[in-house]
């Protein structure tokens, strides 16, 4: 059975995919900073699935390691890493402090490093391994004012599956990311934070597709970059937002 890691997991695209992915056979390792990830874990596991939850702040390096050992020791080489784990918090420049600049940092992009760089030698020695790592639109094309750093972040990301996907590939890994637009999460519904209920609806106007997309929708992606099917793809980030950057650029 492949064993697949997801930060994040607790709640929006993380659970989603932590679904997904259990439905299609994978060992499930749910992990979150929120007490959310053990409710994914029971509802894989009343379906029949095998999943287990481990509490993760993504900003311990030795809690991603201790975690990443735990696992390979008893089931081996991680298979799949999903690095989905990160925040965004509207904050004007004039009240970006340095301390609010490196956390954003320190989770979004700094994260996924610190739960990738302890699997990548068991996948080397199996010779085999799929490292999916979250970006955004805002990460991409959009600029997002107020979330300089999130956009920022989430560049960074792209940077960081380029270089990986070119140092990894002989030894058998793929990396990519995807670059999701406008997707139902409570991020996107938080008032404070992003669009609110109703400007996630009026997004929809906006969108060639005529709708903001759904969380499955982009486990459905990540279960493909994971698969066999995507074999000879690698570097990679895309973007899945029901056609918003080709029908407004």
């Amino acid at each position: 059975m492949p064993t697949v890691l997801i930060t994040g997991a607790g709640i929006g695209i993380g659970r989603s995919a932590a679904l997904s992915f259990a439905k299609a056979s994978y060992r499930v390792i749910v992990t979150d900073i929120l007490d959310a990830g053990q409710g994914v874990v029971d509802q894989i596991l009343a379906a029949g699935g095998q999943a287990e939850f481990h509490k993760l702040d993504v900003r311990s390096t030795e809690e991603a390691e201790r975690i990443v050992t735990d696992v390979e020791d008893r089931f081996g080489a991680l298979d799949c890493i999903l690095a989905n784990a990160g925040i965004a918090h509207r904050v004007p420049l004039d009240k970006l402090t340095d301390e609010k600049w490196d956390t954003t940092l320190d989770i979004d992009l700094k994260g996924m490093l610190r739960v990738i760089r302890p699997a990548v030698p068991g996948m080397k020695r199996a010779g085999k391994g799929s490292i999916i790592c979250l970006s955004s639109i805002m990460g991409v094309a959009y600029g997002w004012d107020e979330h300089v750093h999130y956009s920022a972040a989430k560049a960074g990301v792209v940077g960081l599956v380029r270089g990986l996907a070119v140092e990894l590939a002989k030894s058998g890994i793929r990396v990519n990311g995807i670059a999701p637009g406008y997707i139902r999460t409570a991020q996107l519904l938080s008032e404070e934070h992003s669009l609110g209920p109703a400007g996630a609806e009026a997004a929809g106007a906006f969108i060639p597709m005529g709708r903001i997309g759904e969380p499955e929708e982009i486990a459905d992606v990540a279960l493909f970059l994971a698969s066999h099917a995507a074999r000879y793809l690698t570097g990679q980030v895309i973007v899945v937002d029901g056609g918003l950057l080709v029908g407004r650029y």
